[in-house]
Parts: C-alpha cells; structure tokens; sequence
C-alpha cells in the first residue's frame, strides 16, 4: 500500500488515510496507518531502531482523509493539548440521503456508545455515560436524479461515530455507511476528512492541509 504524505518536518507528518485501514492495530491484526506511517519513516531514513510515532486522533476504519502524526514525544503532547482545547479542527465531506429544507444547520446530541457492539445511539442527556455531540453542516450540493446531498461538516466534538450517528438520526444517513445507513450498504461509505487546521507544535503557526477525494464513484457528484 502506497503512503500518501501531504507534508512532514522533523515534528509532524501528514498524510492521506487510505479508507478501510485502521487507524491503529486492533484485533483484526490487519495492517494500520501507524505501522505503515512508521514503515515509510524507517525506510527514508534509514533508522535502525524502533521509530517513535505519537498517534493524535483517529478516523473510523472505512472513513479516509487527512490525518497528522506526530514525530516526537513533544509534538504529540502539544497537538493533543489542541485536541482537547479545540485548537485542533477537522472538517469533512458526506454524501448523504435526501434534500435539506435549509442550506446550512447545527446538531446537537447526546450519544451513548455501546461497546459490546460498537455502536452509538442517540438518548437522552440523562442517561448514564452520555456524552454531548455537536457538528455543523452545510449543504453544498443536491443531486436531484439521484436525491443525494454533499455535505461539508465542522465537527466540534469527536465522539463515537459521530457524524454517522447524528445524520441517521435526522434521516440523512451516510450513503455507504454499513452500519447506520439505508442506501449502499455494498458501496464504500461516502464520508471523507478533507480539510485539518492545525498550530504548529513548535512554530506555533496556523497550519492548514486539505486532502480530497479521488472523483469516482458516488464522489463523482464533487465535478
């Protein structure tokens, strides 16, 4: 599998998720981004030891897009010191079931997740462990023939199959997604990670990466 690296200095590197790998191992003992980020690390620079990779934030196994690994220990304390006071932005892009009554809109949930089935569901705040979910949305495009919106989506926070769970719950779901959605159940799911705002960990610099997907298949209403 081919790495695509969008940057990288001697703190971070970026590059392009390929859809369908994990972020990081896990039982299916299949290969993730981690192993195949520190693979391409090893082999440029010729390192005999163990590589350091500091993971920041992850994306759902079938979701592909941008991400950035740190390259030292600093780096990762730092860029995750922004996930957690929301310096660290991500936006993404959904093909989604059915037309919008308004160009634009603000979801906001409390999602529970169930980790015998991994799976979130929307409840009621009240509910034991349920955690506060917020994204906005912007319609960018509606494909009448096929009754399809694009999406554009600033998540604010990072839950559980977040973006999945809310869209579904307003009977927009995911086309694709295998385990909320009604339509392409046999498709990849159509929702990418296209854009990342981060600060420098070291510079201290506004950085701002964008990474879209290829146009084919459902991704062809992008032209």
């Amino acid at each position: 599998m081919e790495l695509k690296v969008i940057y990288e200095d001697n703190h971070i590197i970026v590059v392009e998720k390929i859809p369908n790998i994990p972020t990081q191992e896990d039982k299916t003992g299949d290969t993730s981004m981690m192993t195949l980020v520190k693979k391409y690390i090893k082999e440029k620079y010729n390192k005999p030891a163990n590589v350091y990779l500091g993971l920041v934030h992850r994306l759902d196994r079938p979701v592909g897009g941008v991400m950035v690994f740190a390259k030292t220990s600093k780096a990762a304390s730092r860029l995750s010191k922004q996930v957690r006071d929301k310096v660290f932005k991500k936006e993404y892009l959904a093909v989604v079931d059915g037309s919008f009554g308004k160009n634009s809109g603000t979801l906001e949930n409390y999602l529970y997740k169930d980790r015998k089935s991994n799976t979130s569901y929307v409840v009621s705040k009240d509910k034991k462990e349920a955690k506060f979910a917020k994204l906005d949305y912007e319609v960018l495009k509606y494909d009448k023939e096929n009754n399809l919106s694009l999406l554009k989506i600033d998540l604010h926070t990072g839950r559980h199959h977040q973006i999945r769970v809310q869209l579904a719950n307003i009977g927009h779901s995911i086309y694709g997604d295998q385990r909320y959605g009604t339509r392409g159940k046999n498709k990849q799911i159509a929702l990418w990670a296209y854009k990342l705002i981060i600060e420098h960990p070291t510079k201290k610099e506004k950085m701002e990466f964008k990474d879209m997907p290829r146009k084919i298949g459902i991704w062809k209403i992008l032209d």
